[in-house]
């Protein structure tokens, strides 16, 4: 028997933002077991929470597909839950290991709530994409892509497609054209796309953004904190924001409303980082049954 808990990450309200499973004392977990347990919970990713020997806790990531070296609303799920189930003490600066190293992770208690600061990779700007390609494989036209702006592969942890677009009908007329976006995904260098237009869903916003998948994975993510931050980098790079500071907003348009505040450390030419900062609500709190190959005993250990 394990405890875990729902979160729900980028969002102060229960039911908004992007939902997280987070198990706790997930140290005894094979990673087939944890791939099963992600593909139960069918949430975009599902947080696997254990003890580490370095730093102060070690998280690892599963979608219902794969598992995946960084991704933000986890990072912010696992981090609340953590603190909520007294692992960690709110303190300035923690380091959270992942399967590719450490991160840096600020917490800020603001107003009785915790603001949790995500420091992803240094940015790495990768494949560029040619515009015909991508406006047919999601029912878009040439001239729906932000003028004077790549299509590009950007990673600060995982690699994400950038494409700026230039209106939110455009955002909004999205559609996959699954078979061959599949082929392409295939043999391209990106983990899932990140469309988005530099205007908010609401007044508090810089940017909106949708965010799709592929099953098994969902089909669309509520609110993608890694992509986030890849688009913070890509912004700031190209000149697209005049701040490295803003607010993204993402998810409203499926009912699910959810922000971060971003921002890039460090010059055009040489990006060090993107900070992502969001809050987080537990909505279930409980404890998930699992028998190991045919152990009634149940498996893991809470922390």
């Amino acid at each position: 028997m394990m405890h875990f808990k729902l979160v729900d990450a980028f969002t102060d309200k229960p039911l908004g933002g992007n939902p997280c499973a987070v198990l706790l004392g997930a140290e005894n977990l094979t990673d087939e077991e944890m791939l099963a347990i992600a593909r139960e919970m069918n949430q975009s990713e599902t947080a696997f929470l254990m003890r580490s020997q370095s730093h102060h806790l070690k998280a690892r990531y599963f979608t219902p597909e794969r598992e995946i070296p960084l991704a933000g609303h986890p990072t912010i799920a696992s981090i609340h839950a953590a603190i909520e189930h007294g692992l960690i003490k709110p303190q300035e600066s923690i380091s959270l290991e992942l399967i590719e190293g450490p991160i840096r992770i600020d917490i800020e208690l603001k107003n009785g709530v915790h603001l949790i600061h995500m420091f992803q990779r240094k940015p790495k700007f990768l494949e560029r994409h040619d515009p015909l390609k991508i406006a047919d494989l999601f029912n878009l036209k040439t001239s729906d892509f932000l003028d004077g702006a790549p299509i590009q592969t950007v990673c600060t942890g995982t690699p994400m497609m950038m494409v700026p677009l230039k209106s939110r009908s455009a955002l909004a007329d999205i559609k996959m054209n699954v078979d061959e976006y599949k082929k392409y995904r295939e043999k391209s260098d990106f983990f899932s796309p990140h469309f988005f237009i530099l205007s908010g869903a609401t007044t508090d916003g810089d940017t909106f953004a949708r965010h799709l998948g592929m099953p098994p994975d969902t089909f669309e993510d509520a609110f993608t904190g890694s992509a986030t931050g890849c688009m913070g980098a890509f912004l700031w790079k190209y000149g697209l924001l005049t701040k490295n500071k803003f607010v993204a907003e993402q998810g409203h348009e499926m009912g699910r409303p959810g922000k971060a505040v971003v921002e890039a450390i460090g010059d055009f030419s040489d990006l060090e980082s993107v900070v992502v900062a969001g809050t987080a609500v537990t909505v279930v709190d409980g404890t998930i049954r699992i028998s190991k190959r045919g152990n009634s005993n149940g498996m893991g250990s809470d922390f």
